[in-house]
């Protein structure tokens, strides 16, 4: 990671910054917008990705900005915004102990199988901060509640 961003603050206006992965690189999108890069990745035949990243116009609101997604805190949601309090999670997963980008790869994944009208809650190490804008971006809402170890529980459903 330190070598991609290293190499991300010397690119030029005009070059581009190709990454070859094993895995699409869905964590280093946001660290790469905050730099003013945008990228195109493309998954190749044999099952990698490949990343291009250059330079754009920057975001008209920062990439973090999710208060429109999660309640801001003392904030009560609208009814029928969130699921019931009390209401068990359709699908739970614990990412506990996974090193990144494992967490958020099984989160997407799980997300991607979730009906709608379903909930799943993972249970992290810590809030998933380069998870939200992926949530957003993807029609998903979110609710993040810390525990007294700094865990994070975070339930998430699709937007009605």
């Amino acid at each position: 990671m330190k070598r991609i961003l290293q190499a991300a603050r010397r690119l030029a206006p005009d070059e581009d910054l190709i990454l070859l992965a094993t895995f699409e690189p869905l964590p280093l999108y946001p660290m790469m917008r905050l730099r003013g890069l945008r990228h195109q990745a493309r998954r190749l035949p044999e099952g990698d990705w490949e990343v291009r990243f250059h330079h754009g116009a920057p975001d008209p609101a920062p990439v973090a900005a999710h208060e429109d997604v999660a309640p801001a805190e003392g904030e009560t949601p609208a009814e029928g915004e969130t699921p019931a309090e009390g209401e068990t999670a359709d699908v739970y997963l614990d990412n506990r102990g996974l090193q990144p980008p494992e967490p958020m790869m099984r989160t997407l994944e799980a997300l991607g199988g979730l009906a709608d009208g379903r909930v799943l809650e993972i249970h992290n190490d810590r809030p998933p901060q380069f998870l939200y804008p992926h949530l957003v971006d993807r029609g998903y809402r979110y609710q993040v509640v810390v525990e007294p170890d700094e865990s994070a529980r975070v339930r998430i459903w699709r937007a009605r």
